[in-house]
């Protein structure tokens, strides 16, 4: 986010086009990726780096209810 809590575009793209670089949902973007996923990641602790806050991000995102508007950014 940026000042004044207003969503960057360019950093939403990346979140809606990241893809799970390990484990069972290798190669599967983000926002794809089943809440109790992220769940379980905020109760073991996400990882460190850009990938654990995208993570922490889309927990956030998905426990809102707002994946359906990064649905739409991502590149087909």
């Amino acid at each position: 986010m940026t000042a004044g809590n207003k969503p960057n575009p360019k950093h939403l793209e990346e979140l809606a086009n990241y893809k799970m670089p390990f484990g069972k949902y290798k190669d599967q973007y983000l926002v794809n990726i089943p809440e109790p996923y992220y769940v379980w990641f905020k109760q073991k602790g996400f990882p460190q780096g850009k990938l654990g806050g995208l993570m922490q991000e889309m927990y956030e995102i998905k426990l809102n209810g707002l994946e359906g508007l990064l649905k739409k950014l991502i590149k087909r």
